[in-house]
């Protein structure tokens, strides 16, 4: 059943132990951030931490997944371009999604957390949209996800217009 909580506030120091523990672990993360509905302040979520890591090339992921894999991190296939994500599970699971530093900059999870964080009223509506969502489809995660790119595409659609960077399609197949 998808599970959406209210806010908590152990959220971030969650994040915090274990991106401390994952920069220990994989030095070659240049950068490790966290994304998603749990780290914007305030905003309903499913309690899974999604965190985003950079590295130089996703074909330097491959001797580090044993390591991570000893953490808890289990490989999973979900045919997104270029990255890699991986799942970890517990209270809270965690989500970890590994991309390029030279996607770093206008990634859509880094920019809707800024925009969700800078604007109340966006993430208000975002929690209504996911309750919603979450009543509606119930156990079938792929559809609750795939009903909230409508929203995740106006939304960025405005973001990269305001950066000036060329839109995208927010569905990754």
């Amino acid at each position: 059943m998808i599970e959406i909580t209210p806010y908590q506030t152990s959220w971030p120091e969650a994040f915090a132990t274990e991106a401390q523990a994952l920069r220990v672990l994989v030095p070659a993360f240049v950068a490790l951030e966290h994304v998603g509905s749990t780290a914007v302040p305030g905003l309903a979520a499913k309690p899974i931490i999604d965190m985003m890591a950079a590295v130089p090339a996703l074909d330097e992921v491959a001797p580090i997944l044993p390591a991570l894999g000893q953490r808890g991190y289990a490989l999973v296939e979900t045919g997104m371009r270029e990255r890699i994500f991986l799942q970890r599970g517990g209270t809270p699971g965690f989500n970890l999604h590994i991309v390029t530093l030279a996607t770093w900059p206008d990634r859509k999870e880094r920019l809707m957390r800024d925009t969700l964080i800078a604007d109340p009223e966006a993430a208000a509506e975002y929690a209504t949209l996911k309750r919603r969502l979450a009543e509606v489809h119930g156990d079938d995660m792929a559809a609750y996800t795939r009903a909230k790119t409508a929203f995740v595409q106006q939304i960025m659609d405005a973001v990269r217009d305001r950066l000036g960077l060329p839109r995208t399609d927010v569905w990754e197949d």
